[in-house]
């Protein structure tokens, strides 16, 4: 990646310069104007988190005053994944995804302390989060992943000790389970399990007004009280415009923004997927064409750039935004460059024949990632993947020949899976090595709330070779024992197929895609 020695961006613990292009709105008449303190947990190393940008937006249109602590402008180590790879790390994924019964112990304790080591909360962000917080603000506002829990916690106890409530929300914080197991919190105010983008700033000013929270849909307060769900947002064209004026551009290695074009997606049906599941996932619902790529436009005004990440979960889930995008893109930013996850999917209309692929790349994509999952079709369809293993290697191919850095996502353990299954997978990979730049192998993950989940809780007989062994709803995630993952014969056909992930990412991404190194 051409990241211009990203650890010396990092070094020293300032505050990085902002661009300042945001001037805040008058408060409305009648309406109180609040100090508001978001600090976002993200931190990516790449580009600005868009939940973050858009509460931002809507509070400060409401006229309230905004602060964002962004961690990695006071050089706390922001994530990054998949740059280019080299033995090391091949070592370590095969320790994460050892499936040897004499090994399980040397490797649970392997990853727990790897987990614990990543998601311990950082003494720069407390401290800045404490000095921010003794400046007074009237609420802060948190928009977590569950991994970030240890650091929810310890804000929570800062901002209660200040009386200062806290507010709550993030994409899985719909699901029963999770959010009872969060709302101990200290300092909650509330939870929101639902889209606040274009009601953040009357949910604010009724925390901070004292007013009756459970009057708003998707609400669990920390006595247990909760409101009705919270049904998906529609009026998407509606929600404003992501300010990120807050983060800390100058450390960004190259200058991406993100967008969406929609929520949910189209398929919905693999029976392992969380994305479907959480507040914004849930039902497909997409925006205008003109309202994306005026988004854009405005985006590139803003901050100098031409780079693009759309964060849909499947940018094809409607065929004719992709072709929007292909078609108007450099209409509207001329230079621009962009990256997206698609679904290879069967209908007759996907939006990714060799044709489109070429005009995507015509008008600006650069890498496309995709669910390959598995070499197996008896897997896919186990899996109501909806997709064929001829369909994602023709996918493969064309994207590859159309100009397109391929990237690709994929697991082992999921029931059923065979070393005949691993095998095919391995055959797959090497296969199709020279059309691949990055491939991430995953160890099979059990959701809370996912189909697969709920057949494994009633016990269905297709996963009776799956033991579950610890549901920890605060992380949404169920621990298991696949006893058809330990034979020997399956190791083997596992080590072959790491050997052939190992050597795609070695290697350098297409010339063109550098700049979205490590992205998706």
């Amino acid at each position: 990646m051409e990241a211009g020695n990203l650890t010396s961006r990092r070094r020293e613990a300032r505050p990085a310069r902002k661009i300042e292009m945001h001037a805040s709105a008058a408060a409305p008449l009648n309406r109180p104007r609040l100090r508001v303190l978001i600090v976002d947990l993200n931190n990516f190393t790449s580009f600005p988190t868009l939940a973050v940008g858009i509460l931002v937006a809507g509070l400060r249109g409401a006229g309230h005053d905004v602060q964002v602590i962004c961690p990695l402008a006071y050089g706390v180590p922001a994530s990054f994944r998949e740059g280019k790879e080299n033995p090391v790390d091949a070592v370590k994924r095969r320790i994460h995804l050892s499936t040897s019964p004499s090994f399980r112990k040397v490797r649970d304790f392997a990853r727990d302390t790897r987990q614990w080591w990543i998601n311990r909360p950082h003494p720069r962000v407390l401290r800045e989060t404490a000095r921010a917080l003794d400046d007074g603000p009237d609420i802060v506002l948190l928009s977590a992943y569950l991994q970030h829990y240890p650091t929810v916690a310890e804000i929570g106890k800062l901002a209660a000790g200040r009386n200062i409530p806290l507010l709550l929300g993030g994409p899985m914080f719909n699901v029963t389970a999770v959010s009872e197991q969060w709302r101990q919190v200290p300092g909650l105010a509330a939870i929101v399990g639902g889209e606040a983008d274009l009601i953040v700033s009357e949910l604010v000013e009724a925390v901070c007004g004292g007013e009756d929270l459970l009057r708003f849909n998707g609400v669990l307060l920390p006595t247990g009280d909760a409101s009705p769900p919270a049904p998906p947002l529609r009026r998407l064209d509606k929600v404003p415009v992501a300010d990120f004026t807050d983060f800390p551009w100058d450390r960004y290695p190259f200058r991406v923004v993100p967008v969406m074009t929609g929520r949910g997606c189209q398929w919905a049906k693999c029976v392992f997927c969380s994305d479907v599941i959480t507040a914004n996932g849930r039902t497909f619902r997409t925006r205008s064409a003109e309202s994306v790529l005026t988004e854009m436009r405005e985006q590139a005004r803003r901050h100098q750039t031409t780079n693009f990440l759309f964060i849909d979960i499947k940018l094809n889930s409607n065929p004719n935004m992709l072709r929007a995008l292909s078609d108007g893109a450099q209409r509207y930013v001329p230079g621009a460059e962009w990256i997206g996850t698609v679904h290879v999917d069967m209908r007759a209309d996907n939006g990714l024949s060799r044709r489109e692929l070429k005009a995507a790349v015509a008008g600006g994509m650069r890498r496309v990632s995709f669910g390959l999952e598995t070499g197996s079709q008896k897997l896919l369809d186990a899996m109501d993947k909806g997709s064929t293993v001829e369909k994602n290697s023709e996918f493969i191919r064309h994207a590859y020949e159309a100009g397109l850095s391929v990237r690709c996502t994929m697991f082992k353990g999921f029931p059923g899976e065979t070393a005949e299954d691993l095998m095919q997978t391995a055959e797959f990979l090497e296969e199709h090595a020279p059309y691949l730049d990055r491939v991430r192998f995953n160890e099979f993950n059990i959701i809370d709330d996912t189909p697969i989940y709920e057949a494994m809780r009633a016990r269905a007989p297709e996963y009776e070779n799956i033991k579950l062994t610890y549901l920890n709803h605060r992380h949404a995630r169920a621990k298991y024992i696949n006893k058809e993952t330990e034979g020997l014969t399956y190791r083997r056909a596992k080590a072959r197929a790491l050997r052939a992930v190992a050597a795609i990412n070695r290697k350098e991404v297409r010339r063109a895609a550098r700049a979205f190194d490590g992205m998706m």
